[in-house]
């Protein structure tokens, strides 16, 4: 049963992650006023900087999180060592570059200073995590590697809680767009990251 409910688990996990990566995808097939724009004004809508960076993050962040959970099963990596270096550089430079980008973005984020410094930190810490995960793949220290990715793909993963949570926030807050987003700028990384301590913990304690 136990099995069962950890394989159930990762394909709810799989499915997540495939479908928010692609939904950015939505932005060139319908209007973009819908969702979190809505609350933009329209100076920083007609910015092209801002515009940049906004496609920017959210293109290769979609990407990210489209192709970095199939890293993460053993036995791919295992029988696949240059398909998996492929795709972890195309992790890393999609996540670098989103993450760089979400962090400029994350300066102008609705909500005022709760929220620019909820995102702002989520950014700074997927940069980081990612660049130690390269890093220590470099210098062929996989163990490292593999618990520094793991802290990387949560922090990516948050493009799905915050999905999951805001809606659920907004209700709770009566229709209230503002405290939900201050909540979920925060919610949406601080407990993934949480998760994935406790994953890395488990691997050490295990001897994995």
């Amino acid at each position: 049963m136990k099995a069962i409910m950890r394989k159930f688990g990762w394909w709810i996990f799989t499915f997540l992650c495939i479908a928010i990566g692609l939904y950015p995808s939505i932005y060139f097939v319908i209007d973009r006023n819908f969702g979190l724009l809505q609350q933009k004004s329209v100076e920083l809508l007609s910015n092209p900087i801002w515009n940049a960076a906004f496609y920017t993050h959210i293109i290769l962040g979609g990407f990210a999180l489209l192709i970095g959970w199939s890293q993460f099963p053993k036995a791919f990596r295992d029988r696949n060592r240059k398909i998996h270096k492929k795709i972890g550089m195309a992790y890393v430079t999609a996540a670098f570059f989103s993450s760089i980008a979400g962090i400029y973005i994350g300066l102008y984020a609705t909500g005022g200073i709760v929220s620019i410094l909820g995102f702002v930190s989520l950014g700074i810490i997927w940069l980081g995590t990612t660049m130690m995960g390269w890093l220590t793949a470099k210098k062929r220290n996989f163990d490292a590697h593999e618990n520094w990715m793991i802290f990387s793909y949560a922090a990516c993963f948050a493009a799905v809680t915050l999905r999951i949570w805001l809606p659920i926030l907004i209700i709770m807050h009566q229709g209230d767009f503002i405290p939900a987003y201050q909540i979920v700028a925060w919610l949406c990384w601080v407990p993934n990251i949480l998760v994935a301590f406790w994953i890395v913990r488990e691997k050490k304690m295990k001897g994995i």
